[in-house]
């Protein structure tokens, strides 16, 4: 099968356009130094890193997107607010109410919570899609508007900072590593989610329900758990990128964490060349989507675009893959590439 006609195609085709555009605009885009942090620890930087480091949160959340996108046939909208309060839980359960930032539990133990309670999110976003039959975008609006809210609550609307310098490890580097460490954690979460999909029939599953739930339920398989796990498993991504995220300020700021991620998580299983209206899901073509997404954020941002001008120009691309996967537009473009083969040959 040539490439073209692979699902992958898409992320690549856009990976190689950003690449031949920021090489023509400035070689130097690509150019990878040793330097320091700020604690004298030797690491990689230059734009390459940069979208290596902060393309990893978005690909943790584009693995749980895609399911979600894949069973439901929508999308969760309130990932950058659940972030925030995953991110909440760590640092209540790290520093306590007015502590003095030294830790008073193991981070590890604060992880773990932040997982139980980002997967009761999720879950309540499940159930409100899952058994009362709420579309995705609309359900998730809930904790949208009130997840901000509710981590600030969490903390008493302060700001707890922590002092411990392992704490900063998960969201920059571990000492004599020069990679970030967010792109570890996400390949963790990358091959946990595979192994779970080649040992497990939790892809035949979810693609079963997002192609037609009467149908799989006629061929014995609960649509109503499926979809509803699909949002627990991405409370689980959410709580990995709170962690990520708080780590690397050792504080919060509830208004301004994950803002708009959710966007980027959704732009990716699209990128990806994944049907927004559900079926057939290829994560790693999800996981490459989320780094291109950070690629072309990262040419943005260097070529001084206002960075609330940065939504409109995602919102276009938005649009674009939209319009392409329109199975009006596949059927045109399929007709078109029949007729030019067939004329082809003609001549």
């Amino acid at each position: 099968m040539k490439v073209k006609n692979k699902q992958i195609f898409i992320p690549l085709a856009a990976l190689l356009l950003l690449a031949l555009f920021n090489l023509a605009m400035d070689p130097s885009f690509f150019k990878i130094s040793l330097g320091n942090n700020s604690a004298g620890d030797p690491v990689l930087t230059g734009y390459l890193m940069t979208i290596l480091d902060y393309g990893s949160e978005v690909a943790i959340l584009a693995i749980g997107m895609t399911l979600v996108t894949a069973a439901c046939g929508g999308q969760d909208i309130s990932v950058g607010a659940a972030v925030a309060i995953a991110g909440s839980v760590i640092l209540r359960v790290l520093v306590g109410q007015g502590g003095d930032g030294t830790l008073q539990a193991p981070i590890i133990v604060a992880f773990l919570i932040a997982c139980v309670v980002a997967m009761l999110f999720g879950a309540f976003n499940g159930v409100l899609v899952a058994i009362f039959n709420i579309q995705p975008m609309v359900a998730t609006l809930i904790l949208y508007t009130a997840g901000r809210s509710i981590a600030a609550w969490i903390n008493n609307n302060e700001l707890p900072i922590v002092t411990d310098q392992t704490f900063t490890y998960f969201g920059g580097f571990i000492p004599g590593i020069p990679v970030p460490t967010p792109f570890f954690l996400a390949v963790v979460c990358v091959v946990l989610i595979l192994l779970a999909l080649k040992f497990t029939n939790l892809g035949l599953y979810t693609q079963a329900v997002g192609i037609n739930a009467s149908s799989s339920r006629l061929n014995g398989l609960n649509p109503t758990f499926i979809k509803w796990l699909s949002f627990v498993i991405l409370g689980l991504c959410v709580a990995v990128v709170g962690l990520i995220k708080t780590s690397r300020l050792s504080t919060i700021n509830y208004s301004v964490i994950a803002k708009d991620i959710e966007m980027d998580a959704i732009l990716a299983v699209a990128l990806g060349g994944n049907a927004l209206s559900g079926g057939k899901f290829n994560i790693m073509a999800s996981i490459l989507g989320a780094y291109v997404i950070q690629f072309l954020t990262t040419t943005l941002y260097k070529f001084n675009v206002s960075s609330d001008a940065l939504p409109a120009y995602k919102a276009v691309v938005v649009i674009i893959l939209v319009v392409i996967s329109a199975p009006a537009v596949k059927d045109k473009l399929a007709a078109y590439g029949k007729k030019w083969k067939k004329q082809k040959e003609v001549g």
